[in-house]
């Protein structure tokens, strides 16, 4: 049986498509898993040894519907649900499911305050459009294949502090209001208080450099910590000995998507916010702490089937106010980053990973 799978974007949305994928090649009798994407996110697909060939859209779409048509499918999974996945299976004219985007539960939550979102996973409403071949979820949660040559060789890469274990803090976002403020990027970085890799894309650079300057040599954060109450796990009195520090390691746009997965997979625990990288720490079954700002996890996209903290401001009146974010606050003051409390229990560090 000849099965495509649609699904054109995002890193984080192709990396929870894996259990369908998996499902499929290994539950469904002589199963050829085809995927069709976006050139960018090639990369993450073609690595996956249960994806069979993979279908770029790199053109116009008349172009993919003839190679498309072509291959003569006998079903198609669209994960993505948008006009051209319609048009794709409207002119293939072959069986189809689709999964349920929940647009109006998620509008009258983001418009209305009403939540009317069920508390299933994405992964598990993925499952659903392929469950009229008759696949289960395996429980055994998302893939990330990683190249072997683009395995990083921490011990050569990286400042030997660091080679003993480190946190990998993913600290881009496609959308501003999905990113912490540079100052609390910062700050963040202070509570870790240990060896931080930071990792994004050539647009996180600056941003990466700054923090890092921050810390350089010792330097405290620019911006002031938030008060310590005697009770946290924080809280040093005087006549403590002194608590030890971050030092920062600036991997923003010094390596591709992959070998970024691979730091992530090699780190004692991973924060990010809600992007792509959060998945692949999934993927990799770290512990995460999980940093959400003007989205929220009842959106069904938190970290799947992997221990995980989520860092938010409950009970904001105006949160969520995108299921997506904008490049600034709607409001202005953008509460739901600059009030989040930084409440971590950190697991004590050690030498390893």
């Amino acid at each position: 049986m000849k099965i495509l799978v649609l699904r054109f974007s995002s890193i984080g949305d192709i990396v929870l498509t894996t259990p369908v994928v998996r499902a499929l090649k290994q539950q469904v009798p002589g199963a050829l898993v085809h995927f069709a994407t976006k050139p960018a996110y090639r990369g993450i697909v073609a690595s996956n040894p249960h994806v069979d060939q993979v279908h770029c859209l790199s053109g116009p779409l008349a172009e993919l519907v003839a190679e498309l048509r072509a291959e003569r499918f006998d079903y198609i999974i669209d994960l993505h649900h948008n006009l051209r996945t319609r048009l794709i299976k409207l002119q293939l004219g072959v069986k189809s499911s689709s999964f349920d985007k929940l647009n109006l539960q998620k509008w009258l939550l983001v418009n209305l305050r009403i939540d009317r979102l069920p508390r299933v996973h994405i992964v598990d409403r993925y499952l659903a459009a392929a469950a009229p071949l008759g696949v289960k979820n395996d429980g055994r949660g998302l893939d990330y294949f990683i190249p072997a040559q683009d395995e990083v060789d921490v011990a050569a890469t990286l400042p030997p502090a660091f080679q003993r274990g480190y946190v990998a803090f993913a600290i881009g976002a496609q959308h501003a209001t999905k990113r912490l403020p540079l100052e609390r990027l910062i700050e963040l970085c202070g509570e870790l208080r240990q060896p931080v890799v930071l990792l994004g894309g050539p647009e996180d650079e600056s941003a990466g450099h700054t923090i890092e300057l921050a810390f350089d040599q010792g330097a405290a954060p620019t911006a002031p910590p938030v008060p310590r109450l005697p009770d946290s796990p924080y809280y040093f009195p005087q006549s403590s000995p002194p608590a030890p520090q971050t030092s920062i390691y600036n991997a923003c746009g010094k390596f591709t998507l992959n070998q970024s997965a691979s730091l992530v997979r090699q780190a004692r625990l991973v924060v990010s916010h809600d992007t792509g990288l959060m998945h692949i720490a999934a993927a990799f079954g770290k512990e995460i702490f999980s940093v959400w700002g003007n989205t929220v996890p009842e959106f069904g996209m938190y970290p799947y089937r992997s221990e995980f903290r989520v860092l938010e401001v409950r009970g904001l009146a105006c949160r969520p106010c995108s299921k997506i974010g904008y490049e600034q606050c709607p409001q202005g003051h953008f509460r739901c980053m600059r009030d989040l409390r930084f409440d971590l229990e950190l697991p004590p560090a050690h030498d390893g990973r």
